[in-house]
């Protein structure tokens, strides 16, 4: 290995307030006179500052409004808790520029609705984190803004879309953020970061009104954590404001579940499989969950020969919508040409096939049942995150031709998508390495299992533990 190629690793973990408390921990420090809150803030502050001319991962800095939130924090659990929220939902007094630079962006009057929940909980924001292009990309690469790096190594993705979330936790700026997740958003950037990230359940917590308007709802935010209960905590305390009566309540899990799993194992993805190494590892997950007395069966994707086909078709129509109307909602400085190469091409895409729209939709809106059925035999599903290790800056480069970028991006988000379109719930545990970096493996439940999902995270995390940057 040469000195160009050494990783190159970006962290802030210090002694100072936060030390390597994850959020949890924090809270029982606040509550326990430890640290106070403006202590626990200044230092989030400096830590981003530290790592983020390295990374690239805040998109706007609201350190003066987190200063004056410290001296008097709102109520809730995480009462003082710094984090970041992502730059595609509106959070009052912020710019929202979904990860584009194709407008001016004017800050926002009022918290959408997922903001108002979560900030509910008592988190205070630092500002607002960056993304991909709309989200459309699995890696953040701006053409004019930049990437967003890996703190694992920096010549590498931080994934996407919820990159700057992912890697500011990661790197111990903070030690939970939002992200939210159409295709994998939430589980890509936990997996190659390193991170705990559950896509919950559609409808389970608070959506903007833009995702609970879409033909098919793809969308569901949560957030990225560096431990298990840290996610099971925010999920609990989210249910305190916002309840979805029609499922479950996901509870208050804190340990781990006594009940052993029927679990269906799956390499081979939803049209492109998994390449030989993130195969082995997650064989190797497999054992592990067979050492713990679960029973696991390979089988294939419960989807149809059409998913993939449907799913891009249908991703395609959500770029061509977001350039029909951005004149219309974001004013007379939107300048479409401002797009990078796979918005356009997406938006294209679209417009060339939208006679089989109908149709996509129609056995999207039928996956749920199909997924219903496949649950009735298994209690979760295992599977990798990506189908390959994470690659460099420059391979999903969007300045591309679009019949590259997109052949690539199939290539490597060859299973997460099929969560977003059957509603379940997901999660991603740093469990396993491909290529030297982290590499999510992914459990998977019927709609409104999370507390399933969550015990047996719980027992993965005890059996092996995670590695961290601080550590």
């Amino acid at each position: 290995m040469t000195s160009a190629d050494a990783p190159t690793r970006v962290h802030a973990f210090s002694d100072d307030a936060l030390g390597t408390l994850d959020a949890v921990g924090l809270v029982e420090a606040l509550h326990a006179g430890r640290v106070s809150v403006p202590e626990v803030v200044e230092a989030a502050i400096a830590r981003t500052e530290a790592v983020d001319p390295s990374l690239g991962a805040l998109a706007h800095r609201s350190f003066d409004r987190a200063r004056v939130e410290a001296r008097d924090p709102r109520g809730g659990y995480f009462a003082g808790v710094p984090t970041v929220v992502k730059d595609n939902v509106d959070v009052a007094g912020m710019p929202t520029c979904q990860g584009a630079d194709a407008w001016v962006g004017r800050p926002a009057r009022a918290d959408g609705d997922w903001a108002r929940m979560y900030l509910a909980t008592g988190l205070v924001p630092l500002g607002k984190s960056q993304l991909s292009e709309y989200g459309f990309s699995a890696s953040a690469e701006h053409p004019r803004l930049g990437p967003v790096r890996n703190p694992w190594h920096t010549a590498h993705t931080a994934g996407a879309s919820s990159s700057g979330s992912a890697a500011l936790v990661a790197a111990g700026a903070v030690p939970i953020a939002h992200a939210n997740d159409g295709g994998g958003s939430i589980r890509i950037p936990a997996s190659v970061n390193g991170l705990v990230g559950l896509k919950p359940t559609r409808d389970r917590l608070a959506q903007d009104a833009m995702n609970r308007q879409m033909p098919v709802r793809i969308v569901s935010d949560g957030v990225v954590t560096r431990s298990v209960r840290d996610t099971a905590a925010f999920l609990r305390e989210a249910e305190k404001v916002y309840r979805a009566l029609h499922l479950p309540p996901v509870g208050d899990i804190t340990r781990p579940g006594h009940q052993r799993l029927r679990v269906a194992l799956n390499t081979s993805g939803l049209d492109r499989g998994a390449d030989p190494e993130v195969t082995a590892q997650t064989l190797a997950t497999a054992r592990l969950l067979e050492e713990l007395g679960h029973h696991v069966e390979e089988v294939p994707a419960p989807v149809d020969e059409e998913f993939v086909t449907d799913f891009l078709l249908y991703w395609s129509l959500l770029a061509l919508a977001l350039l029909s109307g951005g004149r219309r909602q974001h004013g007379r400085t939107f300048d479409r040409s401002a797009h990078d190469n796979l918005t356009l091409g997406l938006a294209r895409h679209a417009k060339r096939h939208l006679h089989r729209l109908p149709g996509a939709i129609l056995r999207m809106r039928r996956a749920p049942a199909r997924s219903a059925e496949f649950f009735r035999d298994y209690d979760v599903s295992l599977t990798p995150v990506l189908a390959h290790a994470t690659p460099r800056l420059g391979h999903l480069d969007p300045t591309q031709d679009y019949e590259t970028v997109i052949d690539r991006l199939m290539d490597w988000v060859a299973f997460t998508p099929l969560q977003n379109v059957t509603g379940d719930p997901a999660i991603s545990l740093p469990l396993a390495q491909a290529g030297g970096l982290p590499l999510g493996m992914m459990l998977s439940a019927g709609a409104g299992r999370e507390a399933l999902l969550l015990e047996l995270a719980l027992e993965l995390e005890e059996a092996r533990p995670f590695a961290s940057l601080a550590g």
